[in-house]
C-alpha cells in the first residue's frame, strides 16, 4: 500500500476511534434514565444524582490517565497506546451490558474512563500527520467525528433501550472489537524515532504535567477558558435527558432523537463550516462566536417551555461547536512537536478535572430546582460559565505566542 493510501486509512482509523468513544459515551445518555430507575427503584429526579456519582467516576479516571498515556504516546508511540486502550473499551462495555448492581456499573465507568482517555493520543497523532495550517481543520474532524458518533450513539441507544436498558452496550463492544482489528490491520506510527523522548513520571501524572504546561503564559489562561467552557458543557451528558423526561415525559427514543439532532448540528459545523470561519475570522475570532453562540443557546434551552423550541436552539449549539477546535488549534501552535501528546494529556485532564465537579453540580442543580419546577436551572447555570470563559480567553488571546 502507498504512503498516501496507508495516511488515509490512519486518518479514517482515528476519526472512527472518536467517533466510537462519542458512541459509547452517548448510548448510555438515553438509557441512562430507565437504567438507574431499574437498579434503584427510584424516578427520574431521585435517580439524576446517581448519574452525577457515574460521570465523575469516568472523570476521574480520564483527569488521570490522559496525561499517563499522552506521555507514554510521546515515549512508545501513538499506535501501541490506542489499540491497547481500545481494547480495554470493549471490555468495559461488556460489564456495563451485565451489570445488575449499581457498582457493577461504577465499574464498568472506571474502566471507561480509562479506555476514554485515548482522546488525548488521538489527538497528538492528528497534530502529528498534519502541517500547522491545517491543524484547525483537522482538529475540526475530530469534533466532527465525535460529533457522527453523537448522531449514532444516542439514536442507537434510544432505539435499543426500546429492547432493554443492556442492549446497548453489547452492540457498542461488537463496535470496538471491530476497530481494534481494523486498527491493527491498517493503523502505522506517525510519530517518528527522533521526536520521542525518555518517559518520566514527573510529566505523566496531572499535576505534573499542569506545573509544566503553567509555564506557557498563553497555554495556561487558554487552559482555564477550556476548563469553564467544558464545565458547562457537561450539562448535556449530565441533565439532558432527566430534564426531557422530567419535562417532556420523554422516553428514550425521543432522548436519542434530540442528542442525534444535537450531533448533526455538530457534525456539520465541525466538518464542514469551521474551515473556512476560522480562514475569515482567525482562531482567536472563532473562539469568540463560539462562546456567544453557546452562552444563547443555553439560555434558550433554559427558558424553552415548548419541545420545538429545544430543537430551534440547537442551531445555535451548533454555531456554538466552532469554539473548541479553535482554542485548541491556537494551543498546539505554541507548543513543540514532541510535547504536542503532553499538552493534549493536560487539555484531557482539564476537560476531565470540569467532568469530576461538573455533573455532580448540574444534576445537583437540576434535582433541586426540579423540585421548584424549574427544569432549566442548570442550563442557565451553563450560560454563566460559559460567558466567564470569555475573560481567561481574552487574557490568553492578549499574552504573546510561545516559540
Amino acid at each position: 500500500m502507498s504512503s498516501s493510501g496507508r495516511s488515509k486509512n490512519a486518518l479514517a482509523f482515528i476519526l472512527i476511534t472518536i467517533a466510537l468513544d462519542a458512541i459509547g459515551f452517548g448510548l448510555i445518555v438515553p438509557v441512562l434514565p430507565a437504567l438507574l430507575k431499574e437498579l434503584l427503584g427510584a424516578n427520574a429526579a431521585e435517580a439524576a444524582p446517581w448519574a452525577g456519582v457515574l460521570a465523575f467516576t469516568y472523570a476521574a479516571m480520564n483527569f488521570l490517565f490522559s496525561p499517563l498515556l499522552g506521555n507514554l504516546s510521546d515515549r512508545f508511540g501513538r499506535r501501541p497506546v490506542l489499540l491497547i486502550s481500545l481494547a480495554s473499551l470493549c471490555a468495559d462495555y461488556l460489564i456495563m451490558g451485565f451489570a445488575h448492581s449499581i457498582w457493577l456499573l461504577i465499574l464498568g465507568r472506571v474502566l471507561s474512563g480509562i479506555s476514554g482517555a485515548t482522546q488525548a493520543t488521538a489527538k497528538a497523532y492528528i497534530a502529528d500527520i498534519t502541517d500547522l495550517s491545517e491543524r484547525t481543520r483537522a482538529f475540526g474532524l475530530i469534533g466532527a467525528a465525535f460529533g457522527l458518533g453523537f448522531i449514532l450513539g444516542p439514536a442507537l441507544g434510544g432505539l435499543l433501550g426500546d429492547l432493554s436498558p443492556r442492549a446497548p452496550f453489547f452492540a457498542a463492544a461488537g463496535l470496538a472489537f471491530a476497530n481494534v482489528l481494523y486498527g491493527w490491520l491498517v493503523l502505522p506510527e506517525s510519530l517518528a524515532p527522533q521526536h520521542r523522548r525518555p518517559f518520566q513520571l514527573s510529566r505523566a501524572n496531572p499535576l505534573g504535567t499542569f506545573a509544566r504546561i503553567a509555564k506557557l503564559p498563553t497555554i495556561r489562561w487558554l487552559l482555564l477558558s477550556v476548563m469553564l467552557f467544558h464545565f458547562a458543557h457537561v450539562v448535556y451528558p449530565a441533565t439532558w435527558s432527566f430534564h426531557g423526561d422530567a419535562r417532556y415525559g420523554w422516553e428514550p427514543r425521543h432522548i436519542g432523537f434530540s442528542l442525534m439532532a444535537v450531533g448533526i448540528g455538530f457534525t456539520i459545523v465541525q466538518g464542514g463550516l469551521i474551515g473556512p470561519i476560522a480562514r475569515k475570522l482567525g482562531n482567536g475570532r472563532t473562539a469568540v462566536l463560539g462562546v456567544f453562540c453557546n452562552a444563547a443557546a443555553f439560555v434558550g434551552f433554559a427558558l424553552a417551555t415548548q419541545e420545538w423550541m429545544i430543537y430551534a436552539w440547537i442551531v445555535a449549539a451548533s454555531l456554538g461547536a466552532v469554539g473548541g477546535p479553535a482554542v485548541n488549534s491556537l494551543m498546539s501552535s505554541r507548543v513543540s512537536d514532541n510535547t504536542q501528546g503532553e499538552l493534549q494529556g493536560a487539555v484531557s485532564s482539564v476537560q476531565a478535572l470540569s467532568n469530576m465537579v461538573a455533573p455532580l453540580v448540574m444534576t445537583q442543580t437540576f434535582s433541586h430546582f426540579a423540585a421548584r419546577e424549574f427544569y432549566g436551572a442548570a442550563f442557565a447555570l451553563a450560560a454563566v460559565l460559559t460567558l466567564l470563559s470569555l475573560v481567561p480567553l481574552a487574557l490568553g488571546l492578549r499574552s504573546s505566542p510561545q516559540p
